[in-house]
């Protein structure tokens, strides 16, 4: 494709790159990446990609903008409480790149919608705040065959891995067999959230979900990505695809969506 003088200029750190260059760049302004919910981690994430020039974001969030999102929810401002977050996130993310299309979607991801939606994009980020989420998302990106890159914070704490299938990698259940029972795992509102690890997780998020779409660099396909803010310390622990997995092993008995409960409200960062 050919650059106009403003995106040559624009997108200038990224073209003297040699794992990027014209061609990644060009790649990059014809992506399509779905980000599942505007919160602490799909704010980071979503600005980034914005950002980075991928061409159309879609973002999906039923939720209206509280003040308390504001201490790591970056793509809100205060004049934005009260507003649905989808469409703080528009105005927000076409300020800062008017290349990039952005696509809102004021709904819930379900059952019903999840491969629809995940079909028209090449790649699905979740930054979702829910196990139940998380199992849906993992779920239809395999049935779809698309790349997942997926983060969660909780108090001082991350993860982040990329779950690819498709491709022959384990998927989100060979780490996590089932949700935690209900009201087993804490939620930010009870035990709380250092705003700056979303910061942290998202940007991270939103370097994998660029080298996926690059086809650059390692991929965290089989690696889950352990960090500690406090000690400021990163592991990585390999993980192996379960071949007695339900949803990707070797006789899997999840085969379409109706057939599992995700209704859980199990929050997860």
């Amino acid at each position: 494709m050919d650059f106009t003088e403003a995106q040559i200029q624009r997108y200038a750190r990224h073209i003297i790159l040699k794992e990027v260059g014209g061609t990644g760049q060009a790649r990059l302004l014809q992506s399509k990446v779905l980000v599942i919910g505007a919160g602490g981690l799909g704010s980071p994430l979503a600005m980034y990609l914005a950002a980075a020039g991928v061409g159309a974001i879609g973002i999906i969030d039923d939720d209206l903008v509280d003040l308390s999102n504001l201490q790591r929810q970056i793509l809100h401002g205060t004049d934005s409480v009260g507003t649905p977050k989808v469409d703080s996130a528009t105005r927000t993310l076409s300020r800062l790149n008017p290349d990039v299309k952005v696509l809102p979607y004021k709904q819930r991801l379900t059952p019903g919608n999840a491969l629809e939606l995940i079909a028209g994009y090449d790649l699905v980020c979740d930054g979702s705040d829910n196990f139940a989420t998380r199992f849906l998302v993992n779920d239809a990106c395999h049935l779809a065959k698309k790349t997942l890159v997926s983060a969660a914070i909780l108090r001082f704490d991350g993860q982040l891995s990329a779950y690819k299938t498709h491709a022959g990698g384990p998927c989100y259940r060979c780490i996590f067999k089932e949700p935690p029972p209900p009201d087993s795992i804490p939620s930010c509102s009870s035990a709380g959230v250092l705003g700056a690890i979303a910061g942290w997780l998202g940007a991270m998020q939103a370097t994998e979900c660029l080298k996926e779409l690059l086809g650059i660099g390692d991929s965290l396909s089989g690696t889950l990505v352990m960090v500690d803010a406090l000690s400021c310390d990163m592991r990585k622990i390999k993980v192996k695809r379960d071949p007695g997995c339900p949803l990707c092993g070797g006789h899997p008995t999840i085969r379409d969506l109706s057939s599992q409960d995700y209704t859980g409200n199990a929050c997860a960062a």
